[in-house]
């Protein structure tokens, strides 16, 4: 007897739900896929194939937090051509942000909301740059903080100053949480939209039926981002609000940008075999996308 059904015989009826399944797919017709977040260096990467192959698990797309502008044109290159063997999707954050700026305002509690956002026309060149400069070295995925640097970076795409293959991913600092949020970012160009952490599936479901790109949703987090778990609940969060990439492998971490090492990136995809397999015990019949599949951000 399953564990719902115990509970109703001793008088505990069972949750209501219901909302709808997602009926919305990835191009491969996946309904999810697999983000490892904080890989911020070459090591790092490394560390993180070299633990595919152990864990026995698929992962589709890896994240740099710290910035473009940290890393050097031949750190960029060695992850471009791992992630490149590995049929990875390799994501970089945009470097220049407030909190990297001289803003005092964006170190403080009220502060806080300016979040990773960027001040000033010079900043907004800056973080142009930084983009380019990536997407000159083959990398094709690009993670955003700032909607007005979204907006130029697709209307640059729009014209061939960057590269069409070029996919933005908006991150969870943006702080959006809401479906007329994500239509906007989806309508201004964004390819992937990670919403606030904390949302309940609910309110994840609600933003699936009001978009069609990619969310990115986190199964864990870090001590600094409430540093809660959600593997029991990947079943749901694919059947309600797929295609959806399961962020995961993020309690590793103590904070955002942390500088994961060669064996804290091989725990991560621990975290991930640990998501892998809740999927398999309580919804084996979800579809996973092929590693290497073409609507990947794979770079070039």
């Amino acid at each position: 007897m399953n564990s719902e059904d115990f509970l109703e015989k001793i008088g505990i009826g069972k949750a209501l739900n219901n909302l709808p399944e997602s009926e919305k797919r990835f191009e491969d017709g996946g309904q999810y896929r697999f983000e490892v977040p904080g890989i911020q260096k070459p090591a790092a990467l490394s560390g993180l194939i070299d633990a595919l192959d152990h864990y026995e698990v698929q992962v589709h797309r890896v994240t740099q937090t710290k910035g473009i502008m940290l890393l050097t044109d031949s750190e960029i290159v060695q992850m471009r051509d791992m992630a490149f063997d590995a049929q990875l999707e390799l994501f970089l954050s945009v470097g220049p942000r407030a909190t990297y700026d001289t803003s005092a305002s964006a170190q403080t509690k009220e502060g806080a909301r300016i979040g990773y956002r960027l001040r000033g026309y010079k900043n907004l060149i800056y973080a142009l740059e930084d983009v380019k400069r990536a997407a000159s070295l083959g990398v094709r995925g690009i993670v955003v903080y700032d909607e007005g640097l979204l907006w130029v970076l697709s209307q640059m795409r729009e014209v061939g100053e960057l590269p069409s293959s070029l996919h933005f991913k908006i991150s969870a600092h943006t702080g959006h949480g809401n479906p007329a949020s994500a239509r906007l970012l989806q309508d201004i160009g964004a390819d992937s939209f990670n919403p606030v952490r904390d949302l309940s599936i609910n309110m994840m479901n609600e933003i699936r039926q009001a978009i069609d790109i990619s969310l990115d949703i986190h199964t864990e987090n870090p001590k600094s981002s409430g540093g809660f778990i959600r593997h029991y609940e990947a079943p749901d969060i694919i059947k309600k609000a797929a295609p959806v990439y399961l962020k995961t492998g993020g309690s590793v971490a103590t904070h955002h940008g942390w500088d994961t090492t060669f064996n804290q990136a091989g725990e991560r995809i621990r975290q991930v075999r640990l998501v892998q397999d809740m999927i398999n015990r309580y919804y084996p019949e979800a579809k996973i996308s092929k590693v290497g599949t073409k609507d990947l951000a794979i770079p070039e």
